[in-house]
């Protein structure tokens, strides 16, 4: 017996000790400690204290355990390590960790997340918001975009580049903004919620492309030409990396490019012949510059001694021989300007390598650089736009809309809809805001942008589903008052450009993340990949150790977060929030326990085991969502109104999180492994539910009721009230309609009848005739129902409007005339 009770304190003792993350030394001396007491109460022997020193000396003797077990290990790590190419290797190199690898330590610090600066624009980002892009929108009407131009008109054209809308990323001196990644992300927004199609076209210069590869490659000749040209619109800057074979697998890109001499402007240079075929290629029809990507070869070792230099990016002149550009794709009658370009043996001078000749070779580590920064700004942004501005539109719509005499904002089948719709609204604000806060701190934030993405352009599809479900007819007659069709048309766009969502989020989010995210996995590939043995084994003896120590710490402080429900762990706040901060403890080190169990187990394997990688990552990301709405909440001064915004968000995040975890252990390709750490983990079953009602609720009706909160939910919208941007009149018709309600219910009861709400121009002679009105609230009565009538009734047309060829059908319907007149 009283062997049993000292193996429990003394599994009591290792458990704290792994909790905490004691040292090795630390570890070391508390067990000899307590097998000391042990010796002194009785139940330890020699043969303890044997198999103690066996264990303990060779591990705290960094010369004997390198040599007995670092060694051999490394060994055999070299042997099971998965290939990796070159392509790999460089985009696990690109960019930076964040936030993102505190969450991926089982141990997040919740003070540090406060920490990070709350992004703020600057008055002169402020100005152009109030200013240039206000006047922009004013100039725009998104159906003569879409459907009758199916482009920008030339005035608009002018007005982006006359205003430097093309130019925000490129330095002032150079001619342009240079504003920071949160005010391009407030601008695009703005842009988005009246017209996706300009958004996009602006958004694409200011992402990835020769704007930001030339201020960060380019050499001082390129910077000097072309930025200034960029920045006044002189040029218009397409970048061509998509091609028929090669899509999301953009490092098996088939162009290619071949080192020779060859004439240009009547002398002989050293270039290139250059052949592709290109397509999806944002403002390809209209560019008069072309970054383009492609593989470059010498064959004749003009440069040096290798044959096949790899990825190279250069920039080309629309009007070089051999260009072909200037036709378009339709994606989703959402017009943006986007198409193919080919060129086959189009020869240039090898100065027109983006950085130069030095920088043969190079592009897909540029590509991946800065692509990280690019995802996370453009697609997130619009993206946010599109829900945010579902949520305001849905929400007064819901309220105005009326069906079985109640408006059908308040059915709760409507409000289950409309709070998801704001929540996302919630969500995708705080994590966009938050991601382009990291860029501005100078980070380059590869799996945050890949978490974005991917978690912001779906909570978008789902967001516009939904909202086309509340305002049923409404919502499918496209026209000039219909603020959803294209948003809802246009949906996978989003979902499959910079990165199609399956790849994003079976492959990059978790491939990314385990490797750059956890603490000792990439030093100990390294390490391995090492040549000086002598170095490899110190480091990778430091690295693997350190990885063990963590694992085990991992594996008790899951078992113990997760037998209490997190409920000892910290949180920086002991009010309604507290509970999804130890939640997130208790999920971080989940993830990184089963982090360690998937490479344990699976190895290289796990590349492949694409479903595994899926479920991980979407741990990871619901953490980040979640800490994302956090942030915003203190950020924004823990609002109490926003509170049930919170409450949805973060419950429906960990209840993703939750789901994704127990998905994992089910289909764990190790059964006994997804049994046996299933009972670790949920000790007492899946405990966290979805939101309950009652939030979904509060979330419903403050979409419907103006307040504060609302206009936060809606912050940086294009909300004016004019005829030519419908989302601005539903919101217009939702401030008439609440300021006529008193009156209408004033009016019936004076008449003694429940009136129907509607033709409230006669409830308003009804309240004249009986006295009991003015005629100025009368008359606000007469504004309701013009602004109801508006919001409910949707757009028709002539007979022949719609028509794509109208000549060809008035030519038909001339000959049908004349036969009938025979």
């Amino acid at each position: 017996m009283e062997g049993f009770v000292f193996s429990l304190i003394l599994l009591l003792v290792i458990g704290m000790l792994a909790y905490y993350r004691a040292s090795l030394t630390l570890f070391t001396a508390a067990i000899a400690l307590t097998l000391a007491a042990g010796t002194f109460a009785g139940p330890v022997g020699m043969v303890s204290w044997i198999i103690f020193l066996v264990l303990a000396l060779p591990l705290n003797i960094a010369f004997v355990r390198q040599k007995l077990l670092t060694q051999p290990l490394l060994g055999l790590y070299r042997k099971i390590m998965p290939e990796m190419s070159s392509t790999e290797k460089e985009a696990i190199d690109a960019g930076t960790t964040w936030w993102e690898a505190d969450l991926f330590r089982g141990n997040p610090d919740w003070q540090k997340l406060h920490n990070f600066p709350t992004p703020r624009l600057s008055p002169e980002e402020q100005a152009f918001l109030d200013g240039p892009v206000e006047t922009l929108l004013d100039m725009v009407d998104d159906w003569e975009i879409t459907h009758e131009r199916a482009d920008l008109s030339p005035e608009v054209y002018q007005y982006l580049k006359d205003h430097g809308f093309f130019a925000m990323i490129i330095k002032k001196q150079y001619g342009g903004l240079e504003f920071s990644a949160y005010a391009q992300s407030c601008v695009l927004q703005k842009l988005t919620s009246k017209s996706m199609v300009l958004s996009s076209i602006v958004g694409v210069p200011n992402s990835l492309g020769p704007g930001e590869l030339l201020q960060h490659y380019g050499t001082d000749e390129q910077k000097n030409h072309y930025l200034p040209r960029l920045a006044k619109g002189v040029d218009v800057p397409c970048f061509a990396l998509t091609s028929p074979e090669a899509g999301s697998d953009a490092g098996s890109i088939p162009d290619f490019g071949v080192v020779c001499k060859g004439q240009w402007q009547g002398k002989e240079v050293l270039g290139m012949r250059l052949t592709w075929n290109k397509r999806y290629i944002t403002l390809a029809p209209i560019a008069t510059v072309l970054g383009l990507a492609f593989k470059l070869q010498d064959p004749d070792k003009l440069l040096g001694d290798k044959e096949d230099l790899g990825i190279t990016c250069a920039l080309i002149p629309a009007d070089t021989p051999g260009v072909k550009i200037g036709r378009r794709h339709f994606p989703l009658n959402v017009p943006f300007q986007n198409g193919p370009t080919q060129g086959s043996d189009v020869f240039v001078p090898l100065d027109f390598i983006i950085g130069g000749a030095k920088m043969a070779g190079q592009g897909w580590r540029m590509l991946v650089e800065c692509l990280s920064v690019g995802r996370a700004i453009t697609l997130p942004s619009n993206s946010t736009a599109g829900i945010k501005a579902a949520a305001m539109a849905t929400g007064a719509y819901a309220r105005i809309r009326r069906q079985f005499k109640i408006p059908v904002g308040k059915m709760e089948g409507v409000e289950e809809a409309m709070a998801r719709i704001g929540g996302y609204a919630y969500m995708a604000c705080a994590s966009t805001t938050m991601s382009v806060g990291s860029i501005d701190l100078g980070e380059k934030p590869s799996v945050i942008s890949a978490i974005t993405k991917y978690h912001i352009t779906e909570r978008m599809r789902l967001a516009m589903i939904d909202a086309m479900d509340v305002h049923g007819g409404k919502g499918i007659c496209m026209g000039p008052d219909n603020y959803l069709a294209r948003g809802y048309q246009g949906a996978p766009v989003a979902i499959t450009v910079e990165g199609a969502n399956i790849l994003t989020r079976n492959m990059i989010i978790y491939g990314q993340g385990a490797i750059r995210c956890h603490p000792y996995v990439l030093a100990e590939l390294q390490a391995a990949y090492n040549e000086d043995n002598r170095a490899a084994v110190t480091a990778f003896d430091k690295a693997l150790f350190g990885h063990i120590g963590f694992a085990i710490s991992n594996f008790f402080r899951t078992f113990w977060l997760s037998l209490t429900g997190g409920a000892f762990s910290s949180a920086p706040y002991s009010d309604a929030t507290a509970k999804y901060y130890k939640q997130m403890n208790r999920f971080s080190a989940a993830l990184a326990l089963m982090s360690d169990v998937a490479m344990g187990t699976l190895g290289g394997d796990l590349k492949r085991r694409e479903r595994i990688s899926a479920r991980l990552g979407d741990i990871l990301s619901m953490l980040y969502l979640t800490s994302s709405v956090l942030k915003r909440y203190q950020d924004e001064g823990r609002q109490p109104q926003d509170l049930p915004l919170v409450q949805w968000a973060c419950e429906d995040n960990l209840a993703r999180a939750q789901q994704a975890l127990d998905e994992l252990f089910d289909n764990f390709p190790n059964r006994l492994v997804g049994v046996v750490l299933k009972r670790v983990v949920f000790p007492w079953g899946r405990t966290l539910r979805r939101p309950a009602d009652k939030v979904e609720h509060q979330v419903a009706r403050i979409m419907q009721t103006p307040c504060e909160a609302r206009s936060r939910l809606g912050h940086h919208l294009y909300l004016a009230a004019k005829d030519n941007n419908p989302i601005g009149m539903v919101e217009q018709a939702l401030r008439d309609v609440l300021a006529a309600e008193p009156l209408f219910d004033k009016v019936c009861q004076a008449a003694n009848k429940r009136l129907p709400f509607f033709r409230l121009n006669e409830v308003a002679e009804l309240g004249l005739e009986l006295k009991i009105i003015s005629e100025q609230e009368a008359e606000l009565l007469r504004k309701a129902e013009v602004s109801r009538l508006r919001t409910i009734n949707v757009d028709d047309f002539d007979f022949n409007y719609l028509a794509a060829d109208k000549a060809l059908l008035e030519s038909e319907q001339a000959n049908t005339a004349k036969v009938n007149a025979a």
